[in-house]
């Protein structure tokens, strides 16, 4: 990529950026689209504009950043609280490592003459301009890299931190959300799993209380055997269709009646597949006869489930919240694989199909989800490789001889070049998260706060070693690759020049990322085409209206490890290549201003963890941080500066720092702290209805409420 692409890759990304956030400020005024822009504070009975018919286009950004940490945790929860500190964070970073890094090595490498050879401006990731403000311009063993050595050394600290008060402030956030005086059902519950098998003469249901009274018998209230409800399921979601079908058909009726034609027309459907083939009924009827069919045969299957499809786990519930927070921590079992218990998650969270595994088995799914995880992130690198290496301009016009007349044009070859090896990335990346659900899933975790804490784990390593490694070693290995089979001895020296090289490409992946991904967050374009094609010609109640315009959350196990992403390559090149460093804060910086308008006014949270999620946030960033630190070694190494293993102490140091916080911090976010709850209130509350919340949809009929 030249210069003048990088700059038309910019200017463009910005024109549409300003586009999408014009778009914003016009369609969010309109009545009408009111749900799609201010979802949040529809549902929570507030007024979408605070009371005021007309308002100020840009009053948004003034809102987000009057607003506190306490109106984030009001609107949002907990859990978006800790992911603005986590923005914050990376802000706090990447602001202090560039108020001592630009000043000082952008001269330092500027004025040097490493270079000594023209570049061709036309390669892929480079341009002259930028290099010779990189530290591949400094010229080897010069005392400059001094400078760049010291650089190494500060942005560590920095890092560390800034960590430390984020994860402390984090362990706050989490201590006063479990202090609060609002009775939670999962603060009075316990999970229990691998329960042995039922003595001989006695119940599942009758071994649980029996046990569990035996132990707690002060505390102790009731026992739910988790039971096999995928058949109970089945019917009960067959009957929710229809009773949604019934009121979709009732509302065409209705509006059919007209003063010319007051007895209407009712509606009819198809009986075959999809509703496309079969016998023609009307709906109504067909809807009422299935639903007086189905109700019974649901009724039959819950006696069936309970007494006859009961699972080796329960959930137990205690008195009071020190007493269930304390047996969770303890050990109730002499042997490991019987007993296990552990918190509950909330009622919304569980996923009742996983809380049947036994323990060897969730060992033994753990064991072989890793090892495909692994084998998925090295062999995924082959076809981001491919993309990496062939959709440079010059190898498409090779390999697609057709599109020679088109890619010749000056102004389509400059898009072309700008934008898509960077929107092949992301396409190949949008394909990952769903595979990581399903196998985090399959591992047997039982709430899916975590089950989305484990996907986004898997999924960092995954961008980080075929985006950020992928990208960094394909460009070499496959534009010189004649060169490393006649020399193969030069392959780590072009490794190392290549670093500061493949900054261009990631500066301009991270404008794109900025620039268009959080246009789009923030024009919500998407979702209000959606919203309105089904008003239009699909949604005919009031439920079905507000279905197509339900929001969804922010998204963690995408979200965050896309940052992730973005802080590993700003560290990774913010000493080689400093200007990275203004592009990683505006990302950063947008992200905190935009997020906070759609935590605030769009998103409506799923699940609240209390803030569960910092100390995977941290690992990242330290893992991060490490990797900057091993590629800053290499480099140094390549550049035959004598001081380079002076730089293997800050490895020490952060596995130390690592240590220290996890010492330090994590155990209050692994379980609850007695002295925590205990400071809520000591009033009992309507222990029934903490019952009442964790029984599964499919049973949540009063008849079947005493049989658990």
């Amino acid at each position: 990529m030249d210069f003048s692409s990088f700059l038309t890759s910019l200017a463009t990304s910005c024109v549409i950026f300003f586009v999408l956030v014009f778009l914003f400020t016009w369609l969010s005024r309109k009545p009408s689209n009111s749900v799609i822009y201010y979802p949040n504070r529809i549902l929570k009975g507030m007024e979408p504009w605070n009371g005021r018919s007309t308002r100020n286009p840009f009053a948004w950004i003034g809102e987000a950043l009057r607003s506190t940490e306490q109106d984030v945790i009001t609107m949002a929860g907990v859990d978006a609280a800790v992911y603005f500190v986590f923005l914050g964070s990376a802000i706090g970073i990447l602001t202090l490592s560039g108020i001592v890094l630009l000043p000082v090595l952008l001269p330092v490498a500027g004025t040097d003459v490493g270079l000594k050879v023209p570049i061709d401006t036309n390669s892929n990731g480079t341009f002259s301009n930028l290099d010779k403000l990189a530290m591949g311009n400094v010229q080897l063993k010069s005392p400059r890299l001094w400078a760049f050595f010291l650089s190494t050394y500060w942005v560590t600290f920095v890092t560390m931190y800034v960590l430390w008060r984020a994860y402390k402030h984090c362990s706050d956030l989490r201590a006063t959300a479990l202090a609060s005086p609002e009775a939670k059902p999962e603060q009075f519950a316990i999970l229990v799993r691998d329960i042995p098998s039922v003595p001989e003469g006695q119940t599942r249901k009758e071994q649980v209380d029996s046990y569990f009274k035996n132990l707690h018998p002060e505390t102790f209230y009731r026992s739910m055997v988790v039971t096999n409800n995928k058949e109970a399921n089945k019917i009960w979601e067959e009957l929710e269709g229809y009773r949604k079908k019934l009121a979709h058909a009732e509302a065409v009726f209705s509006a059919s009646k007209t003063t010319g034609k007051p007895e209407g027309t009712k509606p009819t459907n198809r009986t075959g597949c999809l509703g496309l083939i079969g016998k023609k009924v009307d709906t109504i009827d067909f809807c009422n006869e299935k639903i007086k069919e189905l109700v019974p045969k649901l009724e039959a299957e819950q006696k069936v489930t309970i007494k006859e499809k009961q699972q080796p786990s329960a959930i137990v519930f205690f008195n009071s919240k020190p007493a269930a927070a304390s047996a969770a921590q303890t050990l109730h079992s002499q042997m490991i694989d019987t007993w296990t218990i552990t918190q509950a998650p909330e009622p919304c969270q569980l996923i009742w199909t996983n809380l049947a595994i036994k323990f060897w088995s969730r060992q033994i799914r753990e064991k072989v989800v890793y090892a495909i995880v692994f084998l998925a992130i090295v062999f995924y690198m082959i076809p981001i490789t491919f993309v990496s290496a062939f959709t440079t301009l010059k190898n498409l016009r090779k390999v697609l001889s057709f599109l020679k007349v088109i890619v010749d044009i000056d102004a389509v070859r400059t898009v072309l070049e700008a934008y898509l090896p960077q929107i092949a990335l992301i396409v190949f990346l949008a394909l990952l998260p769903k595979f990581l659900m399903f196998l985090s899933k399959t591992e047997g975790i039982p709430s899916q706060s975590h089950v989305e804490r484990a996907s986004s784990g898997k999924y960092f390593y995954f961008i980080v070693f075929n985006v950020f490694l992928g990208v960094t070693l394909s460009g070499t290995l496959f534009t010189s690759l004649k060169t490393i089979l006649k020399h193969p001895d030069e392959i780590i020296e072009m490794l190392g020049k290549s670093l500061p090289k493949n900054a261009t490409f990631f500066l301009t992946f991270v404008a794109l990322k900025f620039f268009v991904g959080y246009g789009l967050e923030l024009s919500r374009l998407i979702p209000l085409i959606i919203f309105h094609l089904k008003r239009k010609y699909l949604c005919k109640t009031e439920a079905e209206v507000k279905e197509a315009w339900a929001p969804g959350d922010l998204g963690f196990a995408t979200r965050i490890p896309n940052d992730m992403l973005i802080i590993t390559i700003t560290l990774c090149y913010s000493v080689i290549a400093p200007l990275i460093i203004p592009f990683g804060v505006i990302y950063f910086g947008l992200g905190w201003l935009i997020l906070r308008n759609q935590a605030l006014k769009v998103y409506v949270p799923k699940y609240e963890s209390n803030g569960q999620m910092w100390p995977h946030i941290h690992v990242r960033i330290i893992s991060s941080l490490v990797l900057y630190q091993i590629v800053m070694i290499g480099y140094f190494i390549i550049k035959e500066f004598y001081y380079a293993p002076f730089l293997f102490p800050l490895l020490i140091l952060s596995a130390f720092f690592t240590h220290i916080c996890n010492k330090r911090f994590y155990l209050a976010f692994q379980r609850t702290p007695l002295e925590v709850v205990s400071q809520s209130s000591k009033e009992i509350p309507n222990l029934e209805y903490v019952f009442k919340a964790y029984v599964p949809p499919c049973f949540s009929t009063e008849k079947f409420d005493d049989d658990y």
